[in-house]
């Protein structure tokens, strides 16, 4: 891995555009929130499948930065933006985990986030959730951050933070990896394969966005569950001669929210990241805390289970029961809030 010298790196912090822009944000509940900055800067890389680029990191700190570090990452659609701030007041996307009193505290920890390399689709070349996770060395390198108490990742975050552990071990106390693995399974691949010609036969018809809600829509299938569904939706109806499945409306709203904000070439790119995913946990020797949701149609338990069997260092297992499935990290508030606890703790009392 390389990365531009700090005299080639450049900051540009933009917070008082964003505090413009939500000031009614800030009326509301202006010292409840904690402060935030935010940056981009210049970087270089050998990317696995691609050779040396260019790029740009987009990068959020909230918390003072002589607090123990963390890194949080998400799945795919996640970004740098974890909670509202004094700064940026927007919703993010973990705020059931980040702020004031929750588990990830800005009182307590420097929390370090960003947007994904490729996530804004100008990068059109394969991206390995190795090159993410040398993106991340590179990301801290530039802020001189030299060792992270904890990198707590998500889906293909946490994926992420496993090649973290195992390419950067000397700058990590611990990982919290939450339906995350260290490869893809072939079923959820499938499930991506399916997506990604939905889009394509989108492109085909002229009609991009068209391909990349339906595929999205396929996404939320895989991430929820039957029980779910059977909750929330009833039978079909026949609305103006044509049979309707009650859950339509929910998914059309899922697609056309997400075509709102996400490129199709990004998309594209880091699915396809994540099925390149191919890690052997013996390599990894730091602490892991290892969270499965037995619901889980794209981590299978099974997988957890090996990873957990495989990793060297020390290692705690917990599954979840929840109806949300893959989706449980951003439902279950109470019971990922008491896991990053516990876990958190133990990188307390391990650095004391």
């Amino acid at each position: 891995m390389s990365f531009a010298p700090n005299t080639a790196v450049t900051e540009r912090h933009d917070s008082y555009a964003a505090y413009a822009a939500s000031a009614a944000a800030f009326e509301r509940a202006p010292s409840a929130r904690p402060g935030a900055v935010r940056g981009e800067i210049a970087v270089e890389l050998d990317l696995r499948h691609a050779g040396r680029r260019a790029l740009r990191l987009r990068y959020e700190i909230q918390g003072e930065r002589t607090l123990p570090a963390l890194f949080v990452a998400g799945g795919i659609s996640a970004h740098r933006h974890l909670a509202p701030s004094r700064e940026f007041g927007e919703g993010g996307w973990w705020e059931s985990q980040v702020g004031a009193g929750r588990s990830l505290d800005p009182s307590r920890h420097c929390l370090v986030s960003f947007d994904w390399i490729g996530a804004d689709g100008a990068l059109d070349v394969a991206i390995d959730p190795a090159d993410q996770a040398d993106a991340v060395a590179a990301l801290l390198d530039a802020l001189r951050i030299e060792r992270l108490q904890a990198f707590v990742g998500y889906s293909y975050g946490a994926m992420v933070g496993l090649q973290f552990a195992a390419r950067h071990p000397q700058r990590l106390d611990a990982l919290v990896s939450i339906s995350g693995t260290h490869r893809a399974h072939p079923y959820a691949a499938a499930w991506r394969a399916l997506q990604r010609r939905a889009v394509a036969l989108g492109a085909l018809q002229c009609d991009e966005a068209q391909g990349l809600a339906l595929a999205r829509e396929l996404a939320v299938l895989s991430y929820r569950t039957p029980e779910e569904f059977a909750e929330r939706f009833g039978a079909a109806q026949v609305v103006d001669g044509r049979v309707r499945v009650d859950a339509e409306d929910y998914l059309d709203h899922c697609g056309n929210k997400y075509v709102a904000r996400t490129s199709p070439t990004a998309f594209l790119r880091l699915s396809e990241s994540i099925d390149l995913q191919q890690l052997d946990p013996a390599a990894i020797r730091v602490p892991v805390t290892v969270v499965a949701v037995s619901e889980d149609r794209l981590i299978p338990l099974s997988e957890s289970y090996d990873l957990v069997e495989r990793l060297r260092g020390e290692t705690r297992l917990r599954v979840l029961r929840s109806i949300y499935g893959h989706d449980a990290c951003l439902k279950e508030q109470s019971q990922i809030d008491t896991i990053l606890r516990e876990a958190l703790a133990d990188c307390t009392s391990a650095a004391a």
